[in-house]
């Protein structure tokens, strides 16, 4: 263990307390006739995203004021810090604002651009996941383990949203996608919740951004489970990932992978 992969403990009090606020900023606003703005890339944005993010933001900036922030709705500050937050203030808008409670809060710590820490919290319902690159991932407090599903036949396969993939990247994916038990569209932060529980087996992203996957690789690889591109490298600091692959154990890591670069098993 060395001093770069632990999260200090003040650091994760402090990280519970951004999630709690946050969760009381978003509360009011669920299943509200709310107004949808359309940033520049054309996603959508409320003003729970906008308050959620701010309240976190300056929660940083006074108990920790040389700390970096990269958020979602706000941009980047002090980018060069040796400890920065990755704030998702409201992942799964569209979910969010169409009553839907699959959605969530997302927040990670980075020491040195690697991810020690990783929240989600679905403030609804009262979940909360956190991951730490030192300590099994807990649920509510309580540890928690992916599934040993080991054969892409059996298992269930969750992706956010199939609009994001470019055509080739769609026919990989749907190439995997036929070949599992079944598979689920549209549930963002919560389905690497399901993962973590061992509820899902694989969640397959493309086009997402830092704040969407960053605060869940400590989630996903505390519950032993595997975060990879769909090349099988490991994903590096980048504002942008073009693919995602997080499988619940290494054996269906390795069945994905064949199928999404059309490797054939000589055992099949």
């Amino acid at each position: 263990m060395t001093a770069e992969n632990v999260c200090p403990p003040a650091f994760l009090a402090f990280a519970h307390e951004m999630a709690d606020a946050a969760a009381t900023v978003i509360r009011p606003y669920f299943r509200q006739r709310l107004e949808i703005a359309a940033k520049a890339d054309s996603s959508p944005v409320t003003v729970a995203d906008r308050l959620a993010e701010m309240t976190m933001r300056r929660m940083i900036e006074k108990c920790f004021p040389g700390h970096g922030v990269r958020g979602e709705e706000f941009g980047t500050s002090n980018a060069e810090a040796e400890w920065v937050w990755v704030l998702d203030p409201l992942d799964g808008t569209k979910s969010f604002a169409s009553g839907s409670l699959a959605f969530g809060i997302q927040i990670a710590l980075l020491h040195q651009d690697a991810p020690v820490l990783g929240i989600i919290d679905q403030p609804i319902t009262n979940e909360r996941w956190v991951g730490q690159r030192t300590s099994p991932t807990l649920f509510n407090g309580v540890p928690v383990r992916t599934s040993d599903t080991a054969r892409l036949k059996e298992a269930i396969v969750y992706t956010s949203a199939l609009e994001q993939f470019d055509l080739d990247a769609r026919e990989r994916f749907s190439r995997l996608a036929t070949g599992a038990r079944f598979t689920r569209m549209s549930h963002d932060c919560y389905a690497a919740g399901l993962l973590a529980l061992g509820s899902i087996d694989l969640l397959v992203e493309s086009n997402v951004f830092d704040y969407d996957i960053l605060p869940q690789i400590p989630i996903i690889e505390g519950a032993g489970g595997i975060v990879t591109d769909w090349e099988g490298r490991t994903l590096t600091d980048a504002s942008r990932y073009e693919t995602v692959l997080m499988a619940a154990n290494e054996t269906l890591h390795a069945e994905a992978l064949d199928q999404l670069n059309q490797r054939t098993d000589p055992a099949a």
